[in-house]
């Protein structure tokens, strides 16, 4: 079933829809930083584009759009996500890799392409999903983990299998032209954006990295480890690229009893 957007799961643990963020009380078409309470980390994006995380920064800056509460235009400059899909983009069947998404336009660096969208699964459904899956499935449910400044994380588990986008048929790659951000709107479950982390020319097939190392830290210890877990439980992986590790990213969190 076809939702542009994300939808509560099963479980009805998280309501993705629910207005929980206070608006801000800009009365312009266009929200300015450091007057605006949305834009009180900096600006999000210059035309459309996002901004570049500064050089000296270890983390990303949450991103946080104006919101239905909010006093300002629809043009505010700081809707972008939430305005969905922009670019003509194109289902297809690929040589290896089942189905995968190319664009027939032009895409600059830094331009929202399109969410992962689904189902918004609590830990509990999305661990019993995972574990009722055979070898022979398809896995879609993608788990997204912000490391908080006072060493929390908070996890967002979306699964579209069932209910999802254009999203879900987008393939990995060891060098991908994509790359994932957690943007927030409405409430603190966040919309998983994938923006462009290059110019993408038209007919070019659009990829991002399942594992999320792409854009981030260096890779940890305990990833090291579950790289290195037996590859019998691995899918290969055919991207093509001159770095490919030639297997998917592998974690085997929700696989395991707590």
């Amino acid at each position: 079933q076809y939702s542009p957007d994300n939808v509560a799961g099963a479980d009805g643990d998280i309501d993705p829809t629910e207005i929980t963020f206070p608006g801000c009380s800009c009365l312009t078409s266009s929200c300015v930083v450091h007057t605006c309470s949305c834009l009180c980390r900096g600006e999000n994006y210059n035309s459309l584009c996002l901004q570049p995380t500064e050089k000296e920064e270890e983390y990303a800056r949450p991103v946080f759009e104006c919101n239905s509460m909010c006093q300002c235009g629809e043009s505010c400059q700081n809707r972008v996500v939430q305005r969905g899909l922009q670019f003509r983009l194109e289902v297809f069947k690929t040589e290896k890799k089942g189905w995968g998404v190319r664009t027939l336009e032009f895409i600059a660096k830094g331009r929202f392409v399109c969410e992962y969208a689904g189902e918004v699964l609590g830990f509990n459904e999305a661990r019993r999903r995972i574990q009722a899956q055979t070898s022979k499935d398809l896995n879609y449910i993608i788990v997204v983990r912000e490391h908080l400044h006072s060493g929390r994380i908070m996890e967002t588990f979306v699964d579209p299998t069932y209910i999802g986008n254009v999203g879900r048929f987008l393939n990995h790659s060891c060098e991908p032209n994509l790359f994932m951000v957690p943007v927030r709107v409405d409430s603190m479950v966040p919309k998983l954006a994938l923006f462009a982390a290059t110019d993408i020319s038209a007919g070019e097939e659009l990829s991002y990295d399942y594992s999320g190392r792409f854009h981030n830290l260096p890779i940890t210890n305990r990833e090291q480890k579950s790289l290195e877990e037996d590859n019998r439980l691995k899918k290969p992986c055919y991207c093509g690229s001159r770095t490919c590790v030639s297997f998917l990213p592998w974690d085997s969190s929700l696989f395991s009893t707590p």
